[in-house]
């Protein structure tokens, strides 16, 4: 892989940064994500063939960490074209791909992702959501029941890929499927998560009581479900990792900028070391974690999906720790203004946070790490 941008990498960049920077903080979200529909930077990563790019996740990555460096993050993205557009567009029946995918690419349709459980986290071998073949003779349609919490933006969605078990009619066993629900669904419940972080994207808990889907909300194949969901989760890592980044640049720049002009005594605190070397140690951090968010990409892109695997976890644990250091950096060479709504900073020691915790926790990474990278022994 080239450590260095290809020219046309180099002109997406600028050009959803100027996107961003017209926008800016205060953006509003529905006019923002229907420009950068229009413009072609939603479905940059989905094939031609169905109103896409045609790219892959290295230029879905770029618009959402430069839309992010210019403090107009796009949450939705990581779910709506990296996760469902990406599960559809490998797996999916052609109708749903028709269906689907064009909405997606353009932005006139959305998708959240439900996968997380009260009781089983993210761990898909404790889902207890299943999913069983309805036998009134309507043509083998399905029927869901089960919980999920922390699913974003289910209000504003058209419909939620659901990660539910069916069980194997051969060894009875419950294996990992996915479902498109429509928001609307009969039996389908929503209720809003009271979060201390404030973004557009709204959490919920839903609960599927006996919710009946056509035979054709399956997506893919009922015996690949588990190659189906990892599909969709590396996308999911690299692309919270481009949030990290883009969130930890903004509060950097923010920083640098303060640092250059805020004078206290003869020169600006910028020439302090005190006050240059943690930003410039965060800087370091941040474009380390660029590379592996990089590199990620690329080998998810060449259909590379265990070495992405190894990848994708390394950079969203680099990203999220880097995002996190870079804000809170920020905030203190701001001192009390870092903490006014003026500057913007206070809610991003919050929001900072998301990275590390979701969409799997950093200590789960190093499990992964320590046991598929290291070959280390489970204590579990």
């Amino acid at each position: 892989m080239s450590i260095v941008e290809t020219q046309e990498h180099q002109d997406l960049r600028a050009a959803v940064a100027a996107l961003g920077r017209r926008h800016g903080r205060g953006f509003d979200r529905d006019t923002l994500w229907s420009e950068a529909g229009k413009l072609g930077y939603l479905g940059v990563n989905l094939p031609e063939e169905y109103g896409g790019g045609g790219g892959g996740l290295a230029e879905l990555s770029i618009v959402l960490e430069e839309l992010g460096a210019a403090g107009c993050p796009l949450l939705l993205m990581v779910v709506s074209p990296a996760i469902c557009g990406t599960v559809i567009a490998r797996f999916g029946t052609e109708e749903q791909k028709r269906e689907w995918l064009p909405g997606l690419a353009d932005g006139s349709r959305t998708m959240a992702f439900g996968i997380t459980e009260p009781d089983a986290g993210s761990n898909s071998h404790r889902i207890t959501t299943t999913a069983r073949r309805a036998d009134d003779g309507d043509g083998g349609g399905w029927i869901l029941n089960g919980r999920k919490v922390f699913v974003s933006g289910v209000d504003i969605t058209d419909a939620t890929l659901i990660v539910g078990r069916t069980e194997d009619a051969r060894t009875g066993s419950l294996k990992p499927c996915l479902f498109i629900v429509p928001r609307d669904a009969q039996g389908f419940h929503r209720s809003q998560i009271d979060m201390e972080l404030q973004a557009v994207e709204k959490q919920f808990e839903l609960v599927l009581d006996d919710v009946r889907l056509p035979a054709d909300a399956l997506v893919g194949d009922e015996d690949a479900g588990l190659l189906q969901l990892f599909a969709g989760l590396n996308p999911e890592r690299v692309m919270t990792a481009a949030f990290a980044l883009g969130m930890g640049r903004h509060a950097l720049d923010k920083a640098v900028d303060y640092a250059r002009t805020r004078q206290v005594w003869k020169q600006p605190i910028g020439a302090h070391q005190a006050i240059a070397h943690p930003l410039a140690q965060a800087y370091i951090e941040i474009e380390l974690a660029r590379l592996m968010m990089r590199k990620a990409a690329h080998l998810y892109d060449a259909g590379d999906d265990v070495g992405a695997g190894e990848a994708a976890n390394m950079a969203k644990y680099a990203a999220g720790e880097a995002c996190v250091r870079a804000v809170d950096q920020a905030v203190h060479t701001l001192g009390g203004n870092g903490l006014t709504r003026e500057y913007g900073l206070a809610s991003l020691i919050t929001a900072s946070r998301v990275a590390r915790i979701a969409p799997v926790s950093r200590e789960m990474i190093l499990n992964y790490v320590s046991h598929q990278s290291l070959g280390l022994p489970k204590s579990y």
